[in-house]
């Protein structure tokens, strides 16, 4: 038995085989109340998911400062090796955190009360709005890519190049590097990303941990060119559904996007969040491991499948065959032509090829979402790639093919590749139904890193 220093040893309350028996005690008729019990101790924030600490604060059980705290704690010891912050606001957080406490003792119910996020970029706080209004805290500006190389699968932090928490000599993805980092490292528990050509999608599936992007147009984008949407990195698909609930609550009534997809109605949040290629209340699922054009690494491949037939094994989804194969065309060259107009205008010839691509493509995806609710492909196509660069593989071969459909995905953990490090699982839906990727990856599926609790590294 172990005791706090200088205390006296708690008596052995195991009766003593050696003593001898004796008269049984008079019963008490009136005992008296039953001594209180000692209040339970606090749960540990770091061990908590986004959801669970707003519960916890609300409850009293623990206040938003001492949350706080503890998150600014963890990214102070971990930040100058992993690198995901760009900057820390440590007194405004602590200050935020304290009026967050001062509203909930007002009796105002905040959905994610406490909740320490990381932002993305310097910028990151602009398209916050309604989660600070729910009560998260702002803690830092995460990392994103430096200057000097073309390619955007790494981040620059305050200490130098932000690092994948599974190992450090590989990144975490980008562009949305350190929100991924410290959402997989437990620095915080929700980080927000934006996703232009699977920038949440890619750190998301190489940190392991759940990576959204937003359909085209659901929630307010500063892109110009319409390809990127909002999105956000969380530990466990609750967390994912805290903030699309919160996210598209302050949206609603949001006029339809200027991008132009083909779709029956308009979109806006809730209009489509309805079962849609169902059997039986399951969600039809097609797996398609390159999307007709690409060449991804046979091991992620085989990751990334397994989880979808996990999926399929547990009820999620059932998976079926299209009448014909999905044949993308690659859509490198219409993404690389549309995404600088003005900029760098590409010339017409380029222009009419993108628009072909985009077209074609359209009309196949709308085909397959015709005959099933969703489409299943690893995340991306390679394992993560060393500090030096991806070489002349494109990270975002199978990703942003729906920047340029803008329909809705998500990345969930589906297992580890032979160099330990992290596989993602992309799973599409058809336009406006975010709501349904969340149903899929949020049930008890066995056999899976996003099972149960939250991932934890």
């Amino acid at each position: 038995m172990t005791t706090a220093p200088g205390a006296a040893p708690d008596p052995d309350p195991r009766p003593d085989p050696d003593a001898a028996p004796g008269p049984l005690p008079d019963a008490d008729p009136d005992p008296g109340p039953a001594p209180a019990r000692a209040p339970a101790p606090a749960p540990a924030p770091a061990t908590l998911s986004a959801v669970e600490i707003a519960a916890a604060v609300r409850s009293r059980t623990l206040r938003a400062v001492d949350v706080v705290a503890s998150a600014l704690e963890r990214i102070e010891r971990a930040d100058p090796v992993l690198c995901a912050f760009l900057e820390v606001w440590g007194e405004e957080a602590l200050q935020r955190a304290r009026e967050v406490d001062a509203r909930v003792g007002a009796g105002e119910w905040l959905p994610l009360a406490g909740v320490p996020i990381g932002v993305k970029g310097r910028h990151g706080l602009r398209a916050a709005g309604p989660l600070l209004a729910a009560g998260c805290v702002a803690v830092g500006a995460t990392s994103v890519p430096g200057p000097g190389t073309p390619w955007q699968t790494w981040g620059l932090g305050r200490y130098g190049r932000t690092v994948n928490p599974w190992r450090y000599d590989r990144t975490p993805g980008g562009s949305s590097a350190g929100s991924a980092a410290a959402v997989a490292a437990g620095l915080v528990p929700l980080a927000t990303g934006s996703d232009g050509a699977g920038s949440v999608r890619i750190p998301a599936a190489w940190c392991g941990v759940v990576g959204l992007k937003a359909g085209n147009g659901r929630l307010p984008s500063a892109d110009r060119t319409g390809l990127a949407a909002p999105g956000v990195f969380a530990r466990c698909v609750e967390d994912v559904a805290a903030y699309w609930d919160v996210m598209s609550g302050a949206n609603e009534g949001r006029a339809t996007p200027s991008v132009s997809f083909d779709r029956d109605e308009p979109p806006g949040p809730g209009a489509h969040d309805r079962p849609v290629g169902r059997y039986d209340d399951v969600p039809t699922a097609v797996w398609s491991p390159d999307l007709g054009f690409d060449s991804p690494d046979p091991d992620v491949v085989a990751v990334a499948h397994s989880a979808a037939v996990r999926l399929a094994e547990a009820g999620a989804i059932r998976l079926v065959r299209l009448r014909a194969p999905l044949r993308l065309d690659d859509p490198a060259p219409a993404w690389l032509a549309l995404r600088t107009p003005g900029a760098d205008p590409a010339p017409d010839p380029a222009l009419a090829l993108a628009h072909r691509i985009r077209a074609a493509n359209d009309s196949r995806l709308a085909a397959l979402f015709a005959e099933a609710g969703l489409l299943l492909t690893p995340t991306a196509p390679t394992p993560p790639h060393g500090h030096d660069g991806p070489g002349d593989r494109y990270s975002t071969a199978l990703t942003w093919a729906f920047n340029l459909s803008g329909h809705p995905a998500i990345s969930i953990p589906a297992g580890f590749g032979p160099d330990g490090c992290p596989v993602g699982l992309q799973v599409v839906a058809a336009h406006g139904r975010e709501r349904v990727l969340l149903d899929v990856a949020s049930g008890p599926w066995t056999g899976g890193p996003w099972t149960g609790t939250c991932v934890r590294i």
